[in-house]
């Protein structure tokens, strides 16, 4: 069965006030379709999905191998020449961060800028890219494992993870 995906985003703010004299109010719904992803490889579209719902214990860390063993939902093998969503939610139950990218070595390098850089995702937080062109380029053996990292001691952390690609 072919994949298709659409990614949204939506952020919805009510203020109100009362001034001396009279009422304010301010309200902004900004509800947006990010990305439409038909079923395909080029611009556009996808054809590899890995969804999961992962913990690490203390102070361990994980190599997602983008261009090696993961699955996707179904059992087949998701393997990435391009990533064109990348989500990551960390539990609201976690003590420590999550923290996304720097792995030791064949790092993903994708939208963080350098291989090295990283992303913490604090308890409850929630990162989402999207590259609506053609998508972050993996490369085999040399740029594909993107470092997930228990940012702390003492607790392990859980975190939902979802590329599209």
């Amino acid at each position: 069965m072919p994949l298709s995906a659409s990614v949204y985003a939506a952020v919805s703010v009510r203020l109100s006030g009362a001034p001396d004299l009279g009422r304010t109010q301010y309200e902004l719904d900004v509800q947006a379709k990010l990305l439409d992803l038909a079923a395909g490889t080029g611009p556009g579209q996808v054809s590899k999905a890995f969804i999961d719902t992962r913990t690490l214990a203390l102070s361990t860390g994980e190599d997602l191998d983008l261009a090696g063993a993961l699955l996707d939902p179904l059992g087949a093998a998701a393997v990435f020449a391009v990533v064109k969503v990348i989500y990551f939610k960390a539990s609201a139950a976690n003590v420590n961060n999550v923290v996304v990218g720097n792995a030791a070595s064949a790092g993903f390098i994708g939208p963080f800028g350098a291989a090295a850089h990283t992303v913490a995702i604090p308890p409850g937080g929630v990162l989402m890219l999207v590259h609506p062109g053609a998508g972050w380029t993996v490369t085999a053996t040399t740029a594909d494992l993107l470092h997930v990292l228990n940012g702390g001691a003492g607790t392990s952390v859980t975190y939902d993870v979802i590329l599209l690609g």
